[in-house]
């Protein structure tokens, strides 16, 4: 296996991303960057873009394309992502956004290799983010079976585990409609391109990191 790769992954929540993205990063020997790493990073290191976006969410809002994509042409230019590659997870999430990485790596002259978009059926992520249980207290996550103890006690800590607000089935289908409209333009965009690979993410966790690896190495420029 060859290291080094620059990928960006799609895919609806409850798909499987973050764990295929863990594996991803050790296969190629690439950071995993998603845009609240990013963000948090930023903040942290109180870069200038990172004390703009501190302001905008402290003061409840969002933080704006201008700033997140300079937040983004700055990590993609740190050291281990622009010698390496990245996996980018979270970003594009609009055309707009997509336009300008094109701008970004185009003058880095290291192009994206290939967008993975990994396709799991909306009834079946409903299903997984409808089940998914999380200890309040720990954040240690579990799956309900319909034969859940009540209360139902983490076997890490002793908190309770309890079922996130925004996880409801109403939340959801809120959250999966917007990713979709959102998500469409980018895949028309990254198609056209050649640089789009559908991956069924359905599947053993193994088969799913079996088939991305394929892609990616198949794609790999």
């Amino acid at each position: 296996m060859i290291p080094g790769a620059r990928l960006i992954i799609l895919g609806r929540q409850g798909a499987g991303k973050g764990t295929q993205c863990v594996r991803l990063s050790r296969h190629f020997v690439v950071p995993h960057i998603s845009t609240g790493d990013m963000l948090r990073a930023a903040v942290r290191e109180e870069t200038e873009l990172g004390l703009l976006a501190k302001e905008v969410m402290d003061a409840g809002g969002l933080v704006g394309d201008e700033i997140m994509i300079g937040i983004v042409r700055e990590r993609l230019d740190a050291p281990d992502a622009s010698q390496r590659g990245y996996i980018l997870d979270g970003f594009p999430r609009t055309l707009d956004q997509a336009i300008e990485l094109d701008r970004i790596t185009d003058e880095q002259g290291r192009p994206i290799d290939v967008v993975l978009d990994l396709n799991v059926p909306r009834e079946i992520v409903l299903e997984r983010i409808s089940a998914r249980r999380v200890c309040r207290d720990c954040g240690t996550n579990y799956t309900a079976s319909g034969n859940d103890p009540s209360p139902w006690i983490c076997d890490v800590c002793g908190g309770d585990v309890l079922q996130r607000e925004d996880d409801t089935p109403d939340s959801v289908n809120r959250r999966l409609d917007l990713y979709e409209e959102q998500t469409f333009p980018l895949v028309k965009h990254y198609s056209d391109q050649n640089r789009l690979v559908v991956i069924n993410g359905v599947g053993h966790p193994d088969a799913v990191f079996a088939r991305l690896v394929k892609a990616v190495e198949a794609n790999r420029v």
